[in-house]
């Protein structure tokens, strides 16, 4: 009987799962704790009362959102004795997805929980502020300040510039080129004059540990890679998008994977984000 009830659970939970997984994984910026949370709410799910749940996807979608809110508690605190930048799980696709950048990831960051679950959940999930309050528990009233709040504190980071997706491709697979063999005139034209690197390795592997600011740095900082990539060697995995944004894995010579993603504006590199640290790239293996 109790095999039966999870062959149930699960029927009518997987269909759902990828949806659940943006939820948390936005909440998050991690795929392995998005992953913890959907599972949680799986086991919720089984737990519950299923025949009284008129709408099992916003049942489920109130779950994962309310231990999402749960979850980040602890991973501020985690991250105020992270080792250099922090940056969001790479999630790596073949076509863009535009509703949440890696910058606008970024911004959410600096919003309290209570205001990303509500920029998230009707901003971009389209949910109405009736829903959004059942799962934040708080009146709509206080789920539409909390949004505009957070529409204030992100409106920088939303997509101003609209990359061509095959033109967003061909520029990064240029700048793999130019990075790996040293081609500075090349990979000077494609940088913006205020570019930046910002690269996280977490402590476990090499990585700056602050960002790097302005053109002549940025280069500098590329010079000194370059001559790293002709000794030691780095293999493109695969071109694509990369948090929305057009990028790179690449096979580095210490075996471990790396993502490389770039805020393209008008044409040029704006922002470099690479991640480095394996706990953040093990889902891409």
């Amino acid at each position: 009987m109790a095999g039966l009830d999870h062959e149930d659970a699960a029927a009518s939970f997987d269909p759902l799962r990828p949806k659940l997984m943006r939820v948390a994984y936005r909440m998050l910026g991690s795929v392995a704790d998005a992953e913890d949370m959907v599972q949680e709410a799986f086991i919720r799910w089984m737990k519950a009362d299923r025949g009284a749940v008129r709408e099992p996807e916003a049942f489920l979608r109130r779950t994962v959102t309310r231990l999402c809110l749960d979850q980040l508690k602890s991973a501020r605190r985690q991250r105020e004795t992270y080792v250099g930048p922090w940056l969001p799980d790479p999630v790596v696709e073949e076509e863009a997805q535009e509703d949440v950048t890696l910058p606008l990831m970024l911004a959410l960051e600096r919003l309290s929980p209570l205001e990303r679950a509500a920029f998230l959940l009707h901003d971009v999930f389209g949910l109405g502020f009736e829903e959004v309050a059942a799962a934040v528990e708080r009146d709509p009233a206080a789920c539409r300040q909390l949004a505009t709040r957070a529409r204030l504190h992100v409106r920088e980071a939303r997509t101003r510039f609209q990359v061509d997706k095959q033109r967003g491709v061909e520029l990064a697979e240029a700048f793999y080129a130019a990075s790996r063999s040293g081609d500075m005139k090349a990979l000077g034209a494609m940088l913006a004059a205020d570019v930046s690197v910002h690269a996280d390795g977490g402590g476990k592997r090499p990585a700056i540990l602050e960002p790097i600011f302005g053109f002549d740095a940025v280069m500098k900082v590329h010079e000194n890679l370059a001559a790293l990539f002709r000794k030691h060697g780095s293999q493109l995995v695969r071109a694509g998008f990369v948090n929305g944004l057009p990028g790179f894995v690449t096979l580095e010579a210490d075996g471990e994977f790396q993502t490389t993603a770039l805020d393209i504006e008008d044409g040029r590199i704006a922002a470099i984000y690479v991640v480095r640290n394996p706990d953040k790239l093990r889902h891409l293996h």
